[in-house]
């Protein structure tokens, strides 16, 4: 496999059509993938300026990780796109770090060791945009408090998803806002050969992806805000590999921000802003701005088990997997017990079959599962905080480790992480005039 080369072909865009077309070719295999925009309201001048193609050029790139990882070969050839060194070192660290969980969990030594070859960088014309913002809803609770927040703030927002089902469909149609979806159509040979003997197969940065699928929608369609609702604790790895920290949320953490901000800023001559509007926040911090509202309760869905296996058919919340546990336990501490359950359709706490998956979320056992799940800290903060709360105290998982969060961290550690949970960070990218817009309506 090591004597494979990874070859990214230019991409093509119709405009008649509204589709863009990316080829790869690894091997012997070659591979296309289609995305489909609607042509209504696509603005003409927009999609054939310098800042399209190239971010055509990077969405390329960015995609090309669903085919590069069946072999991961060493070698990347992106001669036919356009890149400045700094978009190159971007991708690299798509190509690297966004598929740090892929090399760890595939025992593949990639880090520092990659070559992409690109030519030269495009041409840059600065383009106009409209002040609006384009919101990506994933159907859970992070999306929809940064949904909230900016309708409270009066902002101009409309929403946007790729391949959109089950709960982002039904919260989006909740929220009454203007939607926009993306088709995204990936290479059937590229999922068959996933699952075939001599090829790797495992997670990718799928917020990378869609952040560049939605870079293009933004000049189409005219937004100069793309706003994810990425929290703090994203940041936080799962485990060494390789020399360096594998973390399933790579493309969702602040560095990763910083990176796709300024390379979306650059490739736009500093027309498109990326941001998270969450990031200031902890997941148990979100828990406590999501649960001021009920709009959501019945609609809403954190859980990838039952979302991807079920879509909208099926129950919403599976409460056997670590994100229905952990969504469950941030919530906790500021719903009321009836409500919860309502929403969840039992009681995950009260679970003796829970506990052992609990103390692989507050870090007594294992590592952090490879989930979109908080700090290993910030659960067992929360867990130990809802202990001795009447609602909680005599279910199943708080009363039989609530001994062992004290014996482990020392209850004046867990009740100080608490407090610094509830902490608002400073360490985000928010423009200043949309911090100061939503600040008051967060409080």
């Amino acid at each position: 496999m090591n004597d494979s080369r990874f070859i990214i072909e230019a991409p093509q865009f119709d405009l008649l059509t509204g589709e863009a077309v990316f080829t790869y070719r690894l091997d012997d295999f070659e591979f296309t993938e289609i995305l489909r925009f609607n042509t209504s309201n696509i603005d003409q001048t927009r999609a054939g300026s310098d800042a399209f193609v190239s971010l055509l050029d990077l969405t390329a790139a960015v995609l090309g990780v669903s085919y590069f990882k069946l072999r991961a070969p060493f070698e990347i050839d992106a001669t036919a796109l356009g890149f400045s060194q700094a978009q190159q070192a971007f991708l690299l660290d798509v190509y690297e770090n966004g598929l740090g969980e892929f090399y760890a969990r595939n025992d593949l030594k990639r880090f520092g060791r990659l070559s992409l070859t690109a030519g030269p960088a495009r041409d840059l014309n600065p383009v106009a945009l409209p002040d609006k913002s384009l919101v990506l809803i994933g159907g859970g609770k992070d999306s929809l408090v940064s949904v909230q927040l900016l309708e409270r703030a009066g902002l101009d927002l409309t929403l946007f998803a790729v391949n959109p089902k089950g709960p982002i469909l039904s919260t989006s149609e909740r929220s009454g806002l203007p939607f926009i979806s993306v088709e995204r159509i990936l290479d059937p040979e590229m999922i068959r050969l996933g699952q075939q003997p001599g090829f790797y197969n495992g997670h990718v940065p799928s917020t990378a992806i869609n952040s560049m699928i939605a870079a293009l929608a933004s000049l189409l369609y005219g937004f100069d805000k793309i706003v994810l609702s990425n929290e703090r604790s994203a940041s936080e790895g799962n485990v060494e590999f390789d020399g360096r920290l594998a973390n399933h949320q790579h493309s969702k953490s602040l560095d990763f921000e910083r990176a796709i901000a300024d390379t979306l800023s650059s490739a736009t001559g500093g027309a498109l802003q990326y941001f998270s509007l969450l990031r200031p926040y902890s997941e148990a911090r979100i828990g406590q701005l999501f649960a001021r509202s009920t709009r959501y309760d019945d609609v809403f869905s954190s859980c990838n088990r039952n979302f991807r296996l079920a879509g909208h058919d099926g129950p919403l919340w599976c409460g056997k997997c670590p994100k229905c546990h952990f969504v469950f336990l941030i919530l906790a501490p500021h719903m009321d017990r009836a409500r919860l359950e309502a929403i969840f359709g039992q009681n995950v706490l009260d679970n003796p079959d829970n506990i052992g998956p609990y103390r692989e979320l507050t870090g007594l056992i294992g590592h952090k599962p490879w989930e979109c799940v908080g700090e290993i800290l910030e659960a067992a903060a929360c867990l130990w905080r809802i202990a001795d709360d009447p609602q909680w105290r005599d279910t199943a998982v708080p009363k039989a480790l609530k001994p062992e969060l004290e014996a482990f961290y020392g209850a004046g550690r867990l009740q100080w992480a608490y407090q610094e949970l509830m902490t608002d960070s400073s360490d985000h990218l928010i423009p200043q005039d949309i911090e100061t817009a939503v600040a008051p309506h967060a409080n």
